[in-house]
């Protein structure tokens, strides 16, 4: 079986990492008491010291915490809150949801797409923007809900996308 992790850079964003991020990383995982079942704490850690989880950083983990790249690749996919790529400033999450599919949120999406020029999965040119839809968000009691970083913002309408956008360009969030 093939394993993705030993296929070649597919874009110019897979570049090297410094070596004070991989040391830092290092550190983290010889503190652990013991490296048994701690695959998921570990990869949270890393994506936040290199903001992403690049192949080269999946496998660092896989032989540190002695575990295949297999492994490590198929929690990566996995759960989307994991990302193999590099992501925007700002994470924007829509929720897909059935509370707030019901509420709109597929319109939501279709216009954040629009005014980001990106789909979902994608970053913006600008890297500033990452727009994702996610399954749920667990706040359904506010569908329609968007989540861009770590604010919360429920009850959405389609007219305020542009205002919700431009605080976050203006950095006034």
């Amino acid at each position: 079986m093939l394993d993705p992790l030993k296929l070649q850079p597919q874009n110019d964003l897979e570049k090297e990492l410094p070596k004070e991020k991989y040391d830092e990383l290092e550190e983290y995982i010889n503190q652990l008491p013991e490296t048994e079942g701690t695959l998921i704490q570990v990869l949270h850690k890393a994506q936040e010291i290199f903001g992403y989880l690049p192949r080269d950083v999946q496998l660092f983990i896989a032989r540190k915490l002695g575990v295949s790249g297999a492994k490590v690749y198929g929690v990566v996919s996995f759960y989307n809150y994991f990302d193999d790529r590099p992501r925007g400033e700002y994470l924007i999450n829509v929720c897909t949801g059935t509370a707030c599919f019901v509420k709109g949120s597929s319109n939501i999406m279709e216009i954040l797409s629009d005014e980001l020029g990106v789909k979902s999965g994608e970053t913006t040119a600008d890297g500033k923007f990452t727009l994702n839809g996610v399954r749920c968000i667990g706040a359904c009691g506010l569908a329609p809900v968007i989540v861009v970083g770590d604010k919360v913002y429920g009850r959405v309408k389609p007219e305020e996308i542009t205002g919700i956008l431009g605080k976050y360009r203006r950095e006034e969030h």
